[in-house]
């Protein structure tokens, strides 16, 4: 389904930056998910700049709207397992089961560092949190803060805890666009900033990375319950730097928004999910409560269930909108448990208590985004993205409630672990020669307009048809567009609303937030995948990964120059040496089917580490994707006695099964490495290098040759194809050297021919023949520094037989290009390295 190029500005009309600051990384957002990032990041690296960007002031964004609270299993009867379930099945077929995994495992854990932070939840009698309920959950699972008001108790504390640690910020600035090096990598931002001092206007910020937190994209619809700075920057940013968005088309619609009529847009109040936990229902007007048979949970089922609900009961009635029922639980309930809710109702003449709330449907939140891994890592190098701009696979086709804020603080979190691990360095910005453009800020209404109409809750092919058909007019202006804030906006809601457009258009299908009246069911068979756009590729869809090993992991293996679908065999391959068809006897008679734990690899020497996302895909394969693995340390660092490695988190049974498999590789990897690394100290400062040899273990060659990498050496050979190798037994064979050189020569004119000699009178004739390098066999320190002296830079030389630890500095300091140690991978002592299993 690959599509033309979408025609639209990649990158915006704007002046040239009037100033420049630095940083070592730039959060663009200051809600929930850049606050975390900014604030973990300065506890992991506390000498790093962190400096946050927000376009408004530090303490606003769409997070301080957010009523319901956050979903994590806190009650002891409640299991990660419930609420993964929970999750799976409000999204509608398309979740990316692993991360979800990430997010209910992790949860907890990122909720008490919220806490421990400051953030201040309600609280019973007894001292323990008070846990409520919304639609989609089957327990109570949701911590909130002053009754309705967590999002403000979240900002207020993360606001707190950044000025704390001397986060610097810049605020009232607009980004415009991604600064980029000459290898695509993201270097800086520019940005414009609203207001005077040395900082108004145009500037840029240079930094080793860039974070997207920029929020949602509601205000594309005329109504919407997001804030006025929602205008989709962080989508439209990415789009234009080349970065994949997925799933766009999934815009969730808040069932229950106060209905203020039939003129009021823009920004509308929110009635949170979490009345309707509490016990409200939701009525017609002549007073019947249609959500019973709709779904099992009734008013609490899943959003997009009662959205459609709720839609389809004002076209039968005529109406434009329905009542949500709470008078039972009297003013003292609702000034206690809502106090915000009911103070906005009595504002707009609405007294809860007698009173029905007039509600309806409006925009509430994007499921889609930027797409990313379970790093937060985007598909342009040095960029990532957490909350509402990115899509995780956390939401799939429709977000369970009061899952966005905790899949803020996770994968924030996640993000904050991998900038503090060593990254590459971004060269200078590159000029961006790409067409620029601005769409005229008068189309604004009528984009929000022809969206509400055409691609809101209800959608067919005439209605997109008709949105697409005004986008493209809207491009369209007969005045010079000047540069300012409004363009940009308007220029960004177009660039998401046309990409939104579009694959609403794609997806004939309905599911979850996505409702086609022309194609009304779910099509499992045609449509169970996400629809990829990116400006410069158009349009793809992606079938549904169904594969156990996580979206990281293949990025990782990839980096590391490994085939992740070559290292799945070889784990299935290794998996089946351990577990026949009876599997892991001990494991299943002693350890409860559904107990789950964690599990710590910890070093037990000193030594250097290689081999851990291989151990997270055996962790990955026998659970089937259901334990999750956060790595402490990554391959290539050195660590001590005692170091943790890694923590895997699921059912105890698998953590058990998956042990030995796990370690054996592990183990063995780790052990080349830290041999590596000896000998790789040793001969520091000479100017030599240590490399490897073909004695590699049968199946192992490219896992042992990474693991010489890991250790800091480089490889030789990784087959007899690389290139030609001329050893004494093809000399013997063809008649001289000269012929052996010759018949290479002819037959592989392009590739590379290495000689190998074991007598200093043998060097002269294999240079005459033209040999790039030359392969010095047991020759004595003086008969290496002889050579040296002859080929006088010539050829490189590798010195190899009969080396030791004892004399490789000796050696390296002849002035040989390489230290040949055939030894790294045919008998280095493995690391020792355990897991120390506790329960979850």
């Amino acid at each position: 389904m690959t599509g033309a190029n979408i025609p639209l500005p990649r990158r915006l009309t704007a002046p040239e930056p009037g100033w420049t600051v630095h940083a070592d990384v730039v959060v663009v957002g200051s809600g929930i998910a850049g606050l975390t990032v900014a604030v973990r990041y300065a506890e992991l690296v506390p000498d790093a700049k962190v400096l946050v960007v927000t376009k408004d002031v530090l303490s606003a964004g769409s997070t301080r709207w957010a009523q319901g609270g956050i979903a994590a299993v806190i009650d002891p009867d409640d299991t990660p397992a419930a609420h993964l379930s929970d999750t799976l099945a409000a999204g509608a077929g398309l979740c990316d089961e692993y991360a979800v995994r990430v997010l209910v495992t992790e949860g907890p854990q990122a909720l008490r560092w919220l806490m421990a932070e400051g953030a201040r939840f309600d609280r019973g009698p007894d001292g323990e949190l008070r846990l409520g309920r919304e639609g989609g959950h089957r327990r109570n699972r949701i911590v909130h803060a002053g009754g309705d008001a967590t999002g403000m108790e979240v900002q207020r504390a993360l606001v707190a805890a950044a000025r704390e640690r001397g986060i610097e910020s810049i605020e009232h600035a607009l980004v415009l666009d991604l600064l980029t090096d000459a290898d695509g990598r993201a270097c800086g931002i520019t940005l414009h900033v609203m207001g005077e001092g040395a900082r108004d206007g145009v500037g840029a910020v240079r930094a080793g990375a860039v974070v997207l937190a920029t929020g949602g994209m509601g205000q594309i619809y005329a109504s919407t319950t997001n804030p006025l700075v929602s205008t989709g920057d962080g989508v439209a940013l990415a789009l234009r730097a080349g970065a994949v968005v997925r799933d766009l088309e999934f815009v969730q619609f808040h069932p229950t928004v106060l209905w203020l009529g039939a003129e009021s847009t823009g920004q509308q109040p929110l009635i949170s999910e979490a009345v309707r936990g509490e016990g409200a229902f939701l009525v017609d007007e002549r007073g019947e409560r249609f959500m019973r048979g709709v779904h099992e949970l009734a008013d609490l089922a899943p959003r997009d269930v009662v959205a459609k609900a709720i839609t389809r009961r004002m076209h039968e009635t005529g109406t434009d909108h329905v009542y949500l029922d709470g008078r039972h639980f009297g003013e003292e309930m609702w000034r206690a448990r809502f106090p915000t809710i009911y103070t906005v109702c009595r504002e707009h003449g609405i007294d809860p208590a007698t009173d029905l709330i007039p509600v309806a449907p409006a925009a509430h939140y994007a499921s889609g985004g930027v797409l990313t891994d379970t790093r937060g890592r985007t598909s342009v190098p040095g960029l990532y993205a957490c909350g509402e701009v990115a899509s995780t696979g956390v939401h799939g086709a429709n977000r369970l409630a009061s899952n966005s804020l905790l899949e803020g603080l996770v994968f924030a979190w996640r993000i904050a672990r991998d900038l503090a691990r060593p990254r590459p360095v971004p060269g200078e910005p590159v000029a961006d020669e790409r067409p620029h453009g601005l769409v005229d800020p008068r189309v604004r209404p009528r984009i929000q307009a022809h969206m509400s109409r055409g691609a809101g809750v209800l959608r067919s092919e005439e209605s997109l048809r008709e949105v697409a058909r005004a986008l493209r007019d809207a491009r369209w202006t007969p005045v010079a567009v000047e540069p300012r804030t409004e363009s940009w906006e308007t220029t960004n809601l177009l660039t998401v609303a046309t990409v939104l457009t579009a694959a609403a258009r794609a997806r004939r299908e309905t599911r979850g937030s996505h409702w086609r009246e022309d194609f009304p069911e779910r099509e499992d068979s045609q449509w169970l995948g996400h629809l990829d756009v990116s400006l410069d590729g158009g349009m793809t869809f992606v079938a549904h990964d169904t594969s156990v090993l996580p979206r990281h992991l293949d990025a990782d293996l990839a980096a590391a120059g490994l085939d992740p679908a070559a290292v799945l065999r070889l784990v299935r391959m290794a998996l089946e040496e351990d577990l026949t068809e009876a599997g892991d006897v001990t494991s299943r008679a002693t350890i409860p089917e559904g107990q789950a734990a964690s599990g710590d690899f910890v070093a037990r020497r000193d030594g250097v580490v290689a081999g851990l996302p291989l151990a997270e895909a055996v962790l990955a394969v026998v659970s089937q994707g259901r334990i999750t693995a956060v790595r402490h340390v990554e391959d290539g660092d050195a660590v001590k006695a005692g170091e943790v490695l890694m923590t895997a988190t699921g059912p105890t049974r698998d953590l058990l099964t998956a042990e030995r498999t796990a370690l054996n590789l592990l183990t063995h990897l780790s052990g080349i490495a830290t041999l590596t690394a000896r000998w790789v100290a040793e001969v520091a400062g000479t100017g030599a290098r240590i490399r490897d040899s073909r004695k590699t273990l049968p199946g192992l060659r490219a896992l042992e040759k990474y693991a010489v990498r890991c250790g800091g050496g480089v490889n030789h050979r990784m087959s007899l194809s690389d290139a030609a190798l001329i050893k004494d037994n093809h000399v013997v064979a063809a008649g001289g050297v000269d012929k052996a050189f010759r018949a290479v020569r002819e037959a592989y004119p392009e590739l590379p021919i290495e000689v190998e000699v074991d007598r200093i009178d043998q060097i002269e004739p294999v240079l005459a023949e033209g040999a790039q390098e030359i392969l010095l066999d047991n020759f004595t320190v003086e008969a290496l520094a002889e050579a040296v002296r002859l080929v006088d830079g010539r050829a490189r030389l590798e010195a190899s037989g009969g080396l030791t630890l004892d004399s490789a500095r000796e050696v390296a300091a002849t002035g040989v290009d390489y230290l040949a140690v055939g030894a790294l991978t045919h008998s280095a002592a493995a690391l020792d390295i355990a897991l120390d299993l506790r329960r979850a």
